[in-house]
């Protein structure tokens, strides 16, 4: 299933500066080890040592928060657009 992959500023230097990208995937596991064979290091900046998904790294599909579906284990269906979003930080004190 072909996937519509946004990807974030910071990491479309591994990308070849492409901010959208097509993978081959049928999970969110699946999309994040089809990037990483397509573009190399990318899995380091998304995952942690244990292969999880950093928790300042989120994944939106279509607009859903995979952390309320099923996580990494989240289905895909062809056609469908994922957005990687790090988490930003600040704000007044």
């Amino acid at each position: 299933m072909s996937i519509k992959v946004r990807i974030p500023a910071p990491l479309q230097k591994l990308t070849k500066d492409q901010p959208e990208v097509e993978v081959e995937a049928a999970t969110i596991k699946d999309l994040v080890d089809g990037l990483e064979k397509h573009f190399p290091g990318i899995k380091a900046r998304i995952c942690d040592e244990n292969g999880k998904i950093r928790r300042f790294i989120n994944f939106y599909v279509n607009d859903e928060d995979v952390r309320f579906l099923k996580g990494y284990d989240t289905a895909l269906k062809d056609k469908d657009e994922v957005s990687i979003i790090p988490a930003i930080a600040g704000g007044s004190s």
